[in-house]
């Protein structure tokens, strides 16, 4: 059983206990249950935006602990203020660190489009993710049938969420209808090997219909590598490990939105 694999039945386990401890109908008396999303399509479309999606995350399991204590008020403001365009939080636990309100406290302290970055395997996790005050949820092809992906992406949107489907090889890519999808990630990194490779989303790329939004995720580490994905169709640039590594993950991100603002 690979990781992927692990996480999986982990999650469904997961899922299980808290449909108990927590109902949908309780989830849907949440304040950001009823609040209306902000659009993350719109966010990254905008041309005067940088199209960096920064990520807050405290560990993983291929890299271990990233930044441990790592503040998420302090860092999610630092990173809209320094100049990104979207926010992605990771909000599981058990593989990578999570606290259990890390997306509502950036959802207090934060105007913009917020990611819900986790394993989703059941529709309860979506009413879950808009009850936490998120406006995107990601899907993961890899992990999903194609009917999954349809059911899921059409109950998001029902409940006025935006979809980030994301996909690994060009199989993936073939097997499921896009017309609910609002973000089309690539991912970079192999979730069997844990290798990166670039040139995974500039294979891919031409792949995905012109009208889906494209977004690079994993191995972006500097301007050089945004401007060659932007030649190859990207409008967005998921990037956590890059930052989150830095003492002053905000003071990183600053630096390389600076360094792409000097070079165009």
């Amino acid at each position: 059983m690979n990781i992927l694999e692990q996480i999986k039945q982990h999650k469904l386990a997961e899922v299980a206990s808290k449909k108990e401890l927590y109902p949908i109908k309780l989830l849907e008396q949440t304040p950001y249950f009823l609040s209306s999303c902000v659009s993350m399509k719109k966010y990254i479309s905008d041309s005067s935006r940088s199209g960096i999606i920064a990520e807050f995350k405290r560990k993983s399991p291929s890299k271990g602990d990233i930044n441990k204590y790592a503040n998420v008020q302090e860092i999610t403001l630092g990173y809209m203020q320094s100049g990104a365009s979207a926010l992605s939080v990771i909000t599981d636990e058990h593989f990578f660190g999570a606290n259990k309100d890390d997306l509502q406290t950036a959802r207090k302290f934060n105007y913009c489009p917020i990611l819900r970055k986790d394993f989703i395997v059941d529709e309860y996790q979506l009413v879950e993710a808009k009850s936490m005050g998120a406006d995107v949820v990601l899907l993961i092809a890899k992990m999903l049938l194609p009917k999954e992906i349809a059911q899921f992406s059409q109950f998001a949107k029902s409940l006025g969420l935006e979809v980030f489907l994301e996909f690994h090889d060009k199989e993936e890519i073939k097997q499921n209808e896009l017309a609910e999808i609002d973000l089309a990630g690539i991912n970079n990194r192999n979730l069997n090997s844990f290798e990166v490779d670039i040139e995974n989303s500039i294979s891919l790329a031409n792949l995905l219909p012109k009208e889906v939004l494209k977004i690079a995720e994993s191995g972006i580490d500097s301007s050089q590598t945004i401007k060659k994905l932007r030649q190859n169709g990207f409008s967005g640039f998921l990037i956590g490990e890059y930052f989150m590594r830095n003492s002053n993950p905000a003071e990183k991100c600053k630096e390389l939105i600076k360094q792409l603002h000097d070079e165009y």
